[in-house]
């Protein structure tokens, strides 16, 4: 299947691939643990038993950065499994390095444009949360149409949760959440978990704070979340 036949085309990609050089430590952890924990598109539709070894609640992370929240809630989380998308190749290897030595059995990851796995390689109604935590904000105005939450993408979303399942989103730059709030206000099927209009209050315990986000919190960034429920019906 390819994207022009697709529900969902993928037009203008929401990443770019900037050069960044690996480790020693990241090439090796990549060369040595992808057979094991790593997904291509080409495997086609992921099936949960012979991938995880069980059914379990299923969590997917668009642009898990260099992996440690991702790794981090999967340990606190041993009843659920975790996929993990991320196209550039440190944080790829950085975090395969962590579940490697760590014994993380609950993740699988793949190295490829997001809309593609979705698409290609999620059951619809199989997630019970996708997470998009600080995505690129293209914060200049011509490059808005790049950002990855538009009402495509939210409808993309609502097809592969579960009903009752959650679409979780965080950010630190406050036009990208204003932007964020009214697609998802305007999205068919959804509830808005903290009430129409609204942020959550404060971060959600499930979602470690991240290296990046302390930074951002010590040069007096705000940070805003968003989570809603996919309509039961």
């Amino acid at each position: 299947m390819t994207s022009e036949t697709t529900p969902f085309p993928r037009k203008i990609k929401s990443f770019v691939l900037r050069a960044a050089r690996m480790t020693e430590s990241q090439k090796a952890s990549l060369e040595q643990n992808w057979q094991t924990y790593g997904k291509t598109i080409d495997q086609g539709v992921l099936e949960a038993e012979p991938t995880f070894g069980r059914e379990a609640d299923t969590v997917l992370e668009i642009g898990f950065g260099m992996g440690d929240s991702l790794v981090d809630m999967a340990i606190a989380a041993p009843e659920k499994d975790f996929i993990g998308i991320e196209v550039h190749l440190p944080g790829v290897g950085r975090m395969l390095n962590r579940v490697e030595t760590e014994n993380v059995p609950n993740i699988r990851c793949y190295k490829e444009d997001a809309i593609e796995v979705l698409n290609q390689c999620i059951k619809d109604e199989s997630l019970a949360t996708l997470q998009l935590f600080f995505p690129d904000p293209w914060h200049k105005k011509r490059h808005h149409k790049r950002r990855i939450v538009n009402a495509e993408f939210a409808q993309l979303v609502r097809s592969k949760l579960k009903p009752g399942g959650t679409f979780h989103m965080a950010t630190d730059w406050e036009n990208y959440a204003e932007h964020m709030l009214e697609v998802m206000e305007a999205a068919e099927g959804f509830e808005n978990t903290a009430g129409q209009g609204n942020f959550q209050p404060g971060r959600p315990e499930h979602r470690p704070v991240t290296k990046f986000e302390k930074r951002g919190q010590r040069l007096g960034h705000g940070v805003w979340d968003l989570i809603y429920k996919k309509a039961m019906f």
